[in-house]
């Protein structure tokens, strides 16, 4: 295969996960070009041992020493309280030479190339970009230095975003190898819904690893073993490398911050061997025992994720949610003590190798040990320190290894017992001059100039040869010589104590003296609050309601309330909504793909009154519709006044949703820092939790593999997943096929609307789900009331305690500090 100029070896790179010092020197030992990792905030992955402000200096001085990058992650969403905290560090990496910051938050990501400029940006996967035009839309406000594109991509939609020969186009980052979250990064609020525990803030919980199970109009549906419904197989694209370099991607990034240092150098190693191989057109060498090593270092089963394409079974077969590893085969025979495999495992097994038997139970009941000997093709477990169950061991059950001790040896002194020597730089040296003229040395856009003159050559002159020869002598430099250009007129010569000299003088001159990185005081965050707007708005608290049936927008607009948004599964009936209410305002999808900006203009085509913007995409493609109002939605997770900032001023919009990973507190925090008016609460939902491009009606209701042979099951049954507790929660489709799973309890913020309003807010939203109009005029009319002050909450909670079939939380609202001490003061 031949490869486009933009992606020659030098610009294509291997970036390998590092939660700690050794997985550093791992990825180092096994050919990483570079590590990400984080420090101890800001970053996606608190659970990692991560590095501390203190490990920087040393850790970018290992690295660039090995020849390496280093890359940083703060790569969660800023709350108003932590600018000053996140800015002081920003001014940290830069001090200490790390080479770019990967970077979620939008309002962050400006910070950053405002005080940092000479800390490279990179759009981390959290920011969901997801098609061309959404980076686009980035591009235009951050100098971006590359974009880490949304996992959910497959090659086809890739080559959309390279089509591109601009010089300056944004270099592309990918996914290749790791755990796949369900969920598009950067729109999971199922942690911080359930839990308080926000994945836009390094604490997911993985509730998509739970089991559940498929209520389908009602019925619970007989899945036998299958109750991981959430839970994708892991990523690994190591035979799809080629057609990734051919589509223009420049970084092919391992998952993994919470992994062993074995585990980074398994696979960093065999991607190494791929993707060199990939660049010298040759044909992959990676082996079954490579192929052996990923599944045993760590695997919840391989695929190939998106990036070949949609095939929902294939990826989310739901059989289990832990770690399998490699598959040695099915039970044939069993006793007390022993089993026989229906036939001899094609993969290595010796005593002490680890082992689970895959009985279809829940991952937390699931039996396994290490093998204690091996006899006659008979597999035997100690009854003392193996002590298992062999009642619910049967014949026909499979038996997965999930850890092998030899292995994990060698792989271990790989990494230890690795001599790695700094990587020295290639030099390119010109040689000018000629008699009576010095020897002049030009590398790197320096230079050094012999003190002797040149002299005409009696006997043997200087030749490129000779010339190279001394000039190669660079020792412990951290150089070598790569090619010289001899540029020396006429027949010369200078003696070789004088050559040497020019050459070290030519060293010292590209040698730069190293830096000791200092602190420096955090800079003033630039307020977004001008002196006229830092008066409450004059006018009375406004209610919207969004309404996802024509039932329901019918009972909003009896109502009369002001404005109403629109959320159809299915954008073609949008036309319908516009001619029942002409100021109606329509809803994006919440995720555009490359190629699907049609959607958009379906949406346009139903000439609505305004807009409710939810993606990247869907900013970039309205930016010139001054005549519509744009309302930015929660998804695009306003949690700071910088963040507001910019994409009301960038995209034109009215006003924006704030994020639903704010507490109360953090809420109070941005509207003291944020004009009010700018801003949208709210205060009555179920929570989005789920929105991915898995979907579980074509997995589990179908035999097709997607939307073009699955039957859209969606739109005839009615489906609710029950989790561990017995919480039932709504599941739906977009018109995408992308499923959205809703808290089944709803939630409210309606304690807090005195402090709210007493904070300057004045825009808040009900978003209805599966009501009927009975029900949605119900809602709207109790939270009218309480807007109008002819309720309070205590005599309005009893009303939605009646009427909601499971009660209603106040969620991710809820700040257990500080609640009881913001309703005392709003009262």
């Amino acid at each position: 295969m031949t490869f486009a100029a933009s992606t020659l070896l030098h610009d294509v790179e291997l970036l390998a996960p590092a939660g700690n010092w050794d997985c550093a020197r791992a990825a180092a030992a096994a050919g990483a070009d570079a590590i990400f990792f984080g420090l101890s905030r800001f970053n996606a992955r608190l659970r990692a041992d991560n590095f501390t402000d203190e490990d920087l200096p040393e850790l970018m001085k290992f690295l660039h020493r090995h020849g390496m990058r280093g890359l940083v992650t703060m790569n969660t969403l800023i709350f108003p309280s932590e600018l000053a905290d996140a800015a002081e560090q920003l001014l940290w990496l830069e001090s200490c030479g790390v080479d770019a910051v990967i970077i979620q938050d939008l309002g962050l990501a400006k910070l950053a190339s405002q005080i940092a400029p000479n800390l490279a940006i990179h759009a981390s996967t959290q920011m969901t970009i997801s098609s061309p035009e959404g980076l686009s839309f980035i591009e235009k406000i951050i100098p971006l230095r590359r974009a880490v594109l949304a996992r959910e991509l497959s090659i086809k939609e890739l080559h959309r975003f390279t089509k591109s020969t601009a010089a300056d186009a944004t270099p592309l980052e990918v996914f290749v190898h790791g755990a796949l979250c369900v969920a598009y990064s950067g729109q999971c609020l199922t942690s911080e819904s359930l839990g308080q525990r926000s994945a836009n803030r390094g604490e997911c919980a993985q509730a998509c690893r739970m089991p559940y199970e498929l209520i389908v109009d009602g019925k619970k549906q007989d899945l036998r073993e299958v109750r991981y419904l959430l839970s994708p197989q892991d990523l690994a694209a190591v035979d799809l490398i080629p057609d990734l370099i051919a589509a223009g991607i420049h970084s092919f990034k391992i998952e993994g911050r919470l992994k062993t240092p074995e585990y980074v150098t398994a696979v960093t190693r065999v991607y190494r061997k791929a993707i060199d191989a990939a660049l010298a057109g040759m044909p992959s060498p990676v082996d079954t025992a490579d192929r052996y090593s990923l599944e045993m270092t760590f695997s919840r089963g391989l695929s190939t994720g998106w990036l070949a394409g949609t095939n929902h079974p294939y990826l989310t077969h739901g059989r289990y949610g832990k770690k399998r590893g490699a598959l040695l085969g099915e039970i044939a025979r069993c006793g007390s003590g022993w089993i026989e495999l229906l036939h001899s495992p094609a993969i290595p097994l010796q005593p002490g190798d680890g082992v689970v038997f895959d009985a279809g139970e829940d991952r937390n009941h699931e039996q396994g040990g290490r093998i204690w000997k091996i006899e006659n093709n008979r597999i035997y477990f100690h009854k003392t320190f193996t002590p298992l169950d062999w009642s619910r061991i049967h014949p026909k059950q499979q038996l997965w290894k999930t850890s092998d001790q030899k292995l994990d040896g060698e792989l271990r002194r790989s990494w230890q017992n690795a001599k790695l020597a700094p990587k020295k730089s290639a030099l390119h040296i010109r040689a000018t001059g000629g008699v009576g003229q010095a020897l002049t040395l030009h590398a790197n856009g320096v230079s050094a100039t012999s003190q002797m003159p040149l002299a005409a050559a009696e006997n043997q002159a200087l030749s490129q040869e000779s010339l190279f020869a001394q000039l190669a002598r660079l020792g412990d430099t951290p150089y070598t010589l790569s090619s010289l250009d001899f540029a020396i007129q006429d027949r010369c010569h200078l003696p070789l104590s004088e050559i040497n000299r020019t050459r070290r003088a030519l060293i010292d001159a590209l040698s730069t003296p190293e830096i000791t990185p200092i602190r420096r005081a955090s800079p003033t965050i630039p307020s977004v609050m001008a002196t006229e707007q830092m008066q409450p708005p004059s006018f009375d608290p406004q209610l919207s309601c969004l309404c996802r049936t024509m039932p329901q927008l019918e009972a909003a607009v009896a109502a009369g309330l002001p404005t109403i948004y629109c959320d159809f599964e299915d954008p073609r009936r949008y036309k319908d909504a516009v001619a029942l209410h002409p100021e109606v305002i329509l809803a994006t999808p919440r995720i555009i793909k490359s190629g699907e900006t049609g959607y958009l203009t379906l949406i346009e085509r139903a000439q609505p009154a305004g807009l409710l913007l939810r993606n990247l995409a869907a900013l970039q493609h309205f930016q010139g519709h001054s005549h519509l109002r744009k309302i930015g939605d929660f998804s695009l997770n306003v949690a700071n006044p910088l963040t507001a900032q910019l994409l009301r001023d960038s995209a034109n919009l009215e006003r924006l949703t704030i994020s639903y990973d704010l507490n109360i507190s953090q809420v109070l925090d941005l509207l003291r820092d944020t004009p009010p008016a700018w801003l949208e609460l709210t205060i009555h939902q179920h929570m989005p939790m789920f929105h991915m491009e898995h979907c579980v009606f074509c997995t589990f209701l179908s035999t097709g593999t997607d939307y073009k042979n699955c039957g859209r099951p969606c739109e005839t049954h009615v489906v609710h997943l029950r989790d561990r507790v017995g919480q039932l929660h709504r599941l739906s489709a977009d018109v995408g096929c992308r499923n959205t799973l809703y808290n089944g309890r709803a939630q409210t913020g309606a304690r807090f609307f005195p402090a709210l309003l007493q904070a300057g807010l004045r825009h808040f939203r009900i978003e209805l789900l599966d009501e009927s109009a009975d029900a949605a005029a119900e809602r709207i009319s109790l939270y009218r009331d309480l807007l109008s002050g002819r309720s309070d909450f205590d005599s309005m909670h009893q009303q939605l305690d009646a009427i909601e079939k499971l009660g209603v939380t106040e969620g991710t609202l809820r700040s257990w500090t500080t609640s009881k001490k913001i309703i005392l003061l709003a009262k």
